[in-house]
């Protein structure tokens, strides 16, 4: 009788564990941002890009799963430019607003390069097979 090993759960790498951890400072760099003045909606959005990628890393488990931290970080490194939010990172006028800014553009600029690692470190899984 042939088994397979369906519910087996490997542990995180330490490159999935720096971007689930990159993923959550970044969110505190987007409250600290609140915190000091710097309009936001009540529910910003991009506690989704950022909270849901680390969700999927840290619980998921499928192979995939770093991917939406890469797609994530480009989306919020690329938008920080094109939106011309990124005077925010030098305006000390609002110290707190830039400091959180730069907490969230470096934490996430790691956790994506950390989750690239990730995935390009993970094996595609083969169900191991096991004779009774």
């Amino acid at each position: 009788m042939t088994k397979t090993i369906a519910n087996h759960r490997d542990p995180l790498s330490s490159s999935a564990k720096v971007a689930v951890a990159g993923l959550l400072v970044a969110t505190a760099g987007v409250v600290v941002q609140m915190v000091s003045g710097v309009d936001f909606p009540t529910i910003p959005p991009v506690f989704f890009l950022q909270l849901i990628p680390a969700g999927l890393i840290a619980f998921g488990r499928w192979r995939w799963t770093p991917v939406t931290a890469v797609l994530a970080g480009l989306f919020l490194t690329v938008g920080l430019f094109l939106s011309g939010e990124s005077d925010r990172l030098f305006d000390w006028q609002l110290a707190g607003g830039s400091a959180g800014l730069w907490i969230q553009t470096v934490s996430v600029s790691i956790a994506a390069v950390a989750a690239a690692i990730a995935f390009f470190r993970t094996r595609p899984s083969i169900p191991t097979r096991r004779t009774a």
